[in-house]
């Protein structure tokens, strides 16, 4: 791994000396820190693999060099998942028995911040930050760590949205064969067109066999699909009140759109989700177009098995993500910050002091190429940028990876990023959103093409699951449910 103590070290301790001003002078660096009574910050992350391995060279290199010159060691550890992470932080706030000692720092999703802000654990970093230096990150990134009462609790360190990928190989034989065109693919409504088109064009490869055509798209996270889409097509599912509490605002035909294009062509057969992940999927065939983050594009296969028996190599190609035909173009934006445990000013302002050396411009963007994130400065989102320090470093991101950063800057560039505000229910209510979607249509196939397979008629079948009549009826189960959910 490149290292950068050399070229990053004064502007470090530049930044050490002069940037943190949100502190009083009485609270300087130089009278908060002291080199020979260092400060410890332990760092809680979900990293894993290349991820891990980078952020502990990067740490070793702070302590090294500005923590060596002020005072400050970081600990930093894994705790495997984002899942087992919050748990762990909220035990540990409670003092449950058995619980470690709490974190400096911790990687969060807004969810986990807000619950544990209301128990009065999370430290305000307004007062280690100007707004001159806010300015400088990608304004969506800071925005989401700003809660309602002008406080930030979240700090933006490395951040993805999401992007399609195509098996190219399988593509240009059907695109051939069909007249279709990667214009076609630029709303999610010719998503679902193309999928039939697909899904037909694979059942006539074996006329003897009826009804055995492929699924063409899945996605990663359907609770993705749901939040953005509505955002798309003008609404929210909730309005959240001055003091936290949300009712549901999801309006009908928002919901209905979305069920015309993930619920109906599922049921169909033209989108799928067999996997765990929908590279998976990928890798056995089963379909050939798919959306996921930016860093899950690291796992789009290099060949296809199919049968466990013939395997071939493919190409791949990266687009930016469709949205709704006429919509307003919003994008997800995802990927855990970091938030301060409170405790003393020595220690916070310590963890601050780490937290903008992390995310200094050469070093945000080498993580993010390690990782499959993307940086969080203005400055470092720029494809150049990435693609010059890509060349520098041992271990370079292959094209795969590169084109998805490429694209994902593109889409930053020229849409607008969204992320849901938290309240008290929101993880319980966004996994129900999307479960309860992909679910639905889950146990919908297998309940419609085991008939099918049974010898009814397709289209009879089909057109019972996805009438106006099933609609309503999901949807007031729907309703019911979330209301339920959130109460």
């Amino acid at each position: 791994m490149k290292k950068f103590k050399a070229t990053c070290l004064g502007l470090s301790l530049l930044l050490a000396a002069s940037s943190l001003c949100g502190c009083s002078e009485k609270e300087s660096s130089d009278q908060l820190l002291d080199p020979k009574n260092p400060v410890t910050v332990t760092v809680w992350h979900y990293y894993n693999g290349v991820q891990q391995t980078t952020f502990d060279e990067m740490v070793n290199d702070f302590n090294d060099t500005v923590g060596h010159k002020k005072g400050v060691v970081v600990e930093a550890y894994s705790k495997s998942s984002i899942n087992e992470l919050a748990d762990s932080v909220i035990a540990s706030v409670n003092k449950e028995s058995g619980a470690e000692t709490p974190p400096s720092i911790f990687a969060a999703y807004a969810e986990t911040t807000y619950k544990l802000d209301k128990m009065g654990a999370i430290a305000d970093l307004n007062q280690y930050i100007t707004d001159k230096e806010k300015d400088e990150y990608i304004k969506e990134y800071i925005n989401e760590g700003i809660f309602s009462d002008g406080s930030m609790k979240i700090f933006p360190t490395a951040k993805s949205t999401e992007v399609m990928m195509i098996n190219k190989t399988d593509w240009d034989k059907f695109s051939s064969a069909e007249n279709v065109s990667e214009s076609d693919l630029s709303t999610m409504e010719g998503i679902a067109e193309t999928a039939e088109k697909y899904y037909e064009y694979t059942d006539a490869l074996t006329p003897d066999i009826p009804n055995d055509g492929k699924a063409f798209f899945g996605r990663d996270s359907v609770a993705n699909y749901m939040y953005i889409g509505a955002k798309q097509l003008g609404c929210e599912y909730f309005e959240i009140d001055k003091d936290g509490n949300a009712s549901v605002t999801i309006k009908k035909d928002v919901l209905k759109k979305l069920w015309e294009n993930y619920y109906v062509p599922y049921v169909k057969g033209y989108y799928t989700a067999q996997s765990r992940y929908r590279s998976d999927d990928a890798k056995i065939g089963s379909l050939i177009a798919l959306i996921c983050s930016t860093s899950g594009a690291a796992y789009f296969p290099s060949e296809v098995t199919i049968d466990n028996d013939y395997t071939y190599p493919i190409e791949n190609k990266v687009f930016e993500v469709p949205c709704f035909a006429d919509s307003e173009k919003y994008y997800v934006q995802q990927g855990a910050g970091m938030s301060v445990i409170k405790s003393d000013k020595k220690t916070e302002y310590a963890s601050m002091l780490f937290l903008k050396w992390f995310t200094e411009e050469e070093r945000n963007i080498e993580f993010s190429i390690s990782s499959g994130y993307l940086p969080v400065k203005e400055s470092a989102n720029d494809y150049n940028k990435v693609s010059e320090v890509n060349s520098k470093l041992e271990a370079p991101m292959d094209d795969t990876m590169l084109n998805t950063i490429k694209t994902a800057i593109g889409e930053i560039d020229s849409k607008s990023l969204y992320t849901s505000t938290p309240f008290d229910k929101s993880t319980e209510a966004r996994d129900y959103i999307g479960n309860t979607m992909q679910n639905t249509a889950a146990d919908d196939y297998a309940a419609a093409w085991k008939r099918i397979s049974a010898g009814e008629d397709r289209d009879s079948v089909l057109n019972e699951y996805v009438s106006d009549e099933a609609f309503d009826k999901w949807y007031e189960s729907f309703i019911d449910g979330l209301e339920k959910t959130i109460s």
